[in-house]
């Protein structure tokens, strides 16, 4: 059974700088894609990044302040998140799309970020 547990969220000032964690228990990554979403109050969840081998993906709200980056020896995903704005307070989860498989099949509890203006 595949466990995904996030850490990392907090309050932070816009303009600044969080990581994102997400260590995966029962599974590794190496084929899998394996990304972040993230939930606004009153939103729908969407799509932030996903990584495969070497294939990198960024929403583009994102792109050029978020990095996403996994480390296989410690199968934890990170999302460096900089340049922070209020409109990325969101609940952020991880998720992976296990090979061959075309639904993110198993998703994290999420960690919760706030950007204060």
């Amino acid at each position: 059974q595949v466990q995904l547990e996030e850490s990392g969220g907090g309050l932070v000032q816009a303009g600044g700088s969080l990581r994102l964690s997400c260590a995966a228990s029962g599974r590794t990554f190496s084929s899998d894609t394996i990304g972040w979403f993230r939930q606004a109050p009153g939103k729908e969840r969407e799509f932030v990044a996903s990584i495969r081998w070497h294939i990198i993906n960024y929403a583009d709200s994102v792109k050029g302040r978020f990095t996403i980056y996994s480390d296989n020896v410690k199968n934890t995903l990170y999302l460096q998140m900089n340049s922070l704005k209020p409109e990325d307070t969101a609940i952020y989860y991880c998720a992976v799309r296990p090979v061959g498989q075309d639904q993110w099949g198993v998703w994290g509890q999420g960690t919760q970020v706030t950007v204060s203006s």
